[in-house]
């Protein structure tokens, strides 16, 4: 260990000038450990720092639980002896999903916490407003919880990385279903009104392709809007017969009981996948107003009684039975934020002993058939240097009783 003399620098004393001989002698001899000459800040032979940003408040709550399970999962793997002997340390703070509440806790995370990475935060619009900041200072934006296509942008964005399928992607799925089983329907779109709305609009509207003018009617809402039962009016007005909504679980819910109160029931009713989720959608909606509603997963459905006996569904019991007991099972953000934790834990274990921010994100850009064991069969996380969205294929699913029933091919977002 390094002793620092303090003193006042006006006169050298002989004291002084010893003390600062000893010091100089003692750097020459020191000889940097490996985890000095090949990480970064936040970063030592104990311990990796992750920051996160999460909506533990305001409209976009009901994701909260997301870094509540990333937090448990990283607990479990601290309690087996962390990552190549590391333990991960993950600061994860409340940002309401309000971009300017995110730039203040990003930058307190990064300038005062020093994080390692920043790891699957919440949302596009709070992800949004710190890319170039992280980007400028080349920390990692890994895994951003948004299927926004700006995070699969290497050339503009290195250090900036999805996971999730992309909004186009998803929506293309819903246009070319569209089109196959309604092809003289008349399409009104919900669609929250930023990026991610945008995304998962144009997405659809480049499935439908030549067929585009189906749609007959949009309506847009804000994120802290109270409610938007007046725009399900207005698009039932329109008179179409397909609708699809591209909103978050709050509004999602809201929708879903709006339609039976006005008694319309579109013969084609598309609920976007992250407002799929039976715990945080369906039930509180109620099942009888989401009988017969599309939707497109990527992911194994935990409450469907096929899955039972599935290893990855046992694993996933297990972990919440011993590491999060009071999480509800049902809801699908659980899910999302276990394997969110499997796939850091796994690039961290690539990474070895090179904890520099360059490797991690060479790692993860070096993603290889990797299975997670709450993904669908035949679907994989691949990614490269040039294509950094992990996952793109997608299941279509009805809901039926109490649960998603899958149907149909595995699919893409390839344009016909």
């Amino acid at each position: 260990m390094i002793k620092y003399c303090v003193g006042r620098t006006a006169a050298v004393s002989p004291t002084s000038l010893g003390c600062l001989v000893g010091l100089l002698a003692v750097l020459g001899q020191a000889t940097p450990t490996h985890s000095e000459e090949k990480s970064n800040p936040g970063v030592s032979d104990t311990e990796i720092r992750v920051g996160n940003t999460m909506a533990y408040s305001g409209p976009a709550s009901s994701y909260g639980v997301i870094g509540k399970t990333e937090q448990a999962y990283f607990d479990k793997v601290n309690s087996e002896g962390g990552i190549n002997g590391r333990k991960i340390e993950f600061r994860s703070y409340d940002d309401a999903a309000s971009p300017p509440k995110t730039v203040e806790q990003v930058r307190k995370l990064v300038e005062g916490d020093e994080v390692f990475l920043m790891f699957n935060s919440i949302g596009t619009p709070s992800n949004l407003a710190v890319q170039k900041y992280l980007n400028q200072r080349k920390i990692p934006q890994l895994f951003v919880a948004s299927g926004a296509t700006r995070w699969g942008d290497p050339k503009k964005f290195p250090w900036s990385m999805g996971w999730q399928p992309s909004y186009q992607t998803e929506g293309r799925i819903y246009g070319k279903y569209i089109v196959d089983t309604k092809p003289d329907g008349k399409i009104a779109v919900l669609y929250q009104n930023d990026d991610y709305g945008k995304d998962l609009l144009k997405g659809l509207k480049d499935g439908l392709g030549s067929n585009a003018s189906m749609i007959v009617a949009t309506e847009t809402y804000e994120l802290t809007d109270p409610t938007i039962e007046s725009r399900i009016v207005s698009l039932k007005s329109s008179g179409a017969d397909v609708y699809v909504c591209i909103a978050s679980p709050k509004f999602a819910a809201q929708s879903l009981r709006k339609l039976k109160e006005i008694g319309w029931a579109p013969a084609v009713h598309v609920v976007n996948n992250i407002s799929a989720s039976i715990g945080a959608v369906m039930k509180p909606a109620g099942f009888d107003t989401a009988q017969g509603v599309i939707s497109a997963t990527y992911s194994k459905d935990v409450t469907d009684p096929q899955w039972k006996d599935d290893p990855g569904v046992k694993e996933y019991e297990a972990f919440l039975q011993k590491w999060y007991p009071d999480a509800n099972r049902f809801d699908s953000n659980v899910v999302y934020g276990m394997m969110l934790a499997q796939t850091l834990s796994q690039v961290l274990k690539m990474s070895g002993d090179d904890l520099t921010r360059e490797n991690v994100m060479k790692q993860a850009a070096s993603l290889k058939d990797f299975e997670l064991g709450l993904l669908l069969p035949g679907i994989k996380i691949n990614t490269s240097a040039d294509d950094y969205f992990p996952i793109e294929q997608m299941q279509m699913m009805r809901f039926k009783g109490e649960s998603w029933e899958r149907f149909g091919p595995i699919m893409n977002g390839e344009i016909r």
